[in-house]
């Protein structure tokens, strides 16, 4: 059933609530003459129509989201003291943003890119936001090569256009890359819609319970409807026909009543085991293998209310992965630590300073209780309480616990590459995944690479680019680099 359209009774009135006598003709010096500048409400119609769109993300701007539920199957207080996660059969209001990464506002939704996967929970301990994609895993390890990554795959400052050349001589210099440029161009690199595809924490956070002991988690999110994909083929077709079936999709499961799930599923390291364990844990380009650390089912998460209002609520929603509780933290994950930092600066720049006050952004089981205020769009919510801490006239106080538990560091500053494991390199898994695949798929992912490959323009950008497949894998590599050749001719 479709939501009914909101209907508001009663005149028409400018911002400040005074009436609006004549909504179809602007006021004229005579019939015939020019326009007034008295003409208040016509100029208050076009100011804000002029500002009606905030600057669009730099990435993830193509997007969408719904409301939905998170309820807890399993009792993890062994491993968190995390409130909404404290007893079987808890529910707590989420927000989830399905986006996808290079394209902009405007762009179609069937396209071969990872997809966001930003989910907002709602919990009695404030806001938690859990910010990941559709892939375990990523194209870089460290946040300092983050906006170098983001320029190949955007357009180029001199054509205009996403540039072949751009991308692979990235990827190709960044062998790191090569796990998840295997991922992104074998079949799931295009899901048939958002309802069809898994979730990722991707990052390794910090669980820790109420004896102070730590762990080390990753998050799944496993679809109910099971994993469904568009071909290369099939996604052009779509992309021209439906732009917008992605999002289609989603608002109209939902709205009849076919709420897509997921199955929630982590996978737990106990502390002590990190410093051993054959790859660096706090490698965002690498996955721990299910044989080493089994997911274990914990919740349910389920969509069930489309927005009402796809600006207020999925274009100026915010997240970031800095939005903890307590029971959750962060890790040293060096991709990780950049984005404490860089998702709530973008937001302070693009939706506001207190972009937190709107109601998909604030905490809807709790109360946010900051000393901030004033600021663009701020809402007085404070009155005139004090604005400090400490102070005597009854405000907000410090808890004296932190949310995490700390974590030993050692040695001099510099700029240092991550620790190395026994087991450590750039294609160990890449090779892994690709020997897992039939070789039906092996053939489709081939072809996918091969076509993009193809179109740069330098030989020793597409001989980098095939050798590190190579490395990987000897028969990746051999196949991929005949499949190349015989399209460059």
């Amino acid at each position: 059933m479709t939501q009914e359209a909101h209907v508001t009774q009663g005149p028409l009135t400018t911002e400040a609530g005074a009436p609006v006598a004549d909504n179809q003709n602007s006021e004229t010096a005579g019939v015939g003459g020019p326009v007034l500048v008295q003409d208040q409400a016509l100029l208050e119609k076009l100011a804000h129509f002029n500002r009606e769109r905030i600057p669009e993300r730099i990435v993830h701007a193509r997007g969408a989201g719904a409301y939905g539920t998170f309820t807890v199957t399993r009792d993890v207080t062994q491993w968190t003291r995390a409130k909404f996660l404290s007893e079987v059969g808890k529910k707590t209001e989420t927000f989830l943003r399905f986006s996808t990464v290079a394209g902009n506002l405007g762009s179609a939704d069937a396209v071969r890119d990872p997809r966001g996967f930003a989910l907002k929970f709602y919990t009695e301990e404030g806001n938690y936001d859990l910010v990941g994609n559709n892939t375990p895993v990523f194209f870089i390890k460290d946040a300092i090569k983050f906006p170098d990554f983001i320029h190949t795959q955007k357009r180029d400052p001199y054509t205009g256009s996403q540039e072949a050349d751009n991308v692979w001589d990235f990827w190709g210099l960044s062998p790191e890359s090569t796990h998840q440029v295997t991922w992104l161009f074998g079949d799931r690199g295009i899901p048939a819609t958002l309802r069809h595809m898994n979730g990722y924490g991707s990052h390794t956070y910090q669980w820790n319970n109420e004896a102070g002991e730590v762990f080390w988690v990753k998050y799944h999110f496993k679809t109910d409807q099971g994993i469904k994909n568009l071909t290369t083929d099939e996604a052009n077709r779509l992309s021209g026909v439906d732009p917008d079936s992605h999002q289609r999709d989603l608002r109209e499961a939902i709205e009849r009543g076919e709420f897509p799930s997921w199955t929630v599923q982590v996978q737990i390291m106990p502390a002590a085991e990190a410093a051993t364990y054959r790859f660096n844990p706090f490698d965002l380009t690498k996955v721990w293998p299910h044989a080493d650390y089994p997911p274990i089912e914990i919740g349910k998460l389920e969509l069930n209310r489309n927005p009402e209002n796809i600006f207020a609520e999925v274009e100026q929603s915010i997240f970031s992965p800095a939005h903890f509780v307590p029971g959750i933290g962060p890790s040293p994950d060096k991709m990780l630590q950049g984005r404490l930092f860089a998702y709530g600066d973008a937001h302070r720049y693009r939706v506001g300073i207190n972009a937190d006050h709107l109601p998909v952004n604030r905490p809807h089981a709790t109360e946010a209780r900051t000393n901030s205020r004033d600021g663009y769009l701020y809402d007085g919510r404070h009155k005139g309480t004090k604005n400090y801490e400490p102070n005597s006239f009854g405000g907000p106080a410090q808890t004296n616990r932190p949310l995490w538990e700390s974590v030993p560091v050692t040695g001099g500053t510099g700029n240092h590459e991550a620790p190395r494991h026994a087991e450590d390199d750039d294609f160990v898994q890449a090779g892994n995944l690709y020997r897992l695949m039939s070789e039906d798929e092996k053939g489709r992912l081939i072809d996918n690479l091969a076509q993009f490959i193809s179109k740069v323009s330098r030989d020793d950008i597409a001989e980098r680019a095939v050798n590190n497949f190579r490395q990987a894998d000897g028969d990746f590599g051999k196949r991929l680099e005949a499949a190349v050749q015989a399209l460059r001719g």
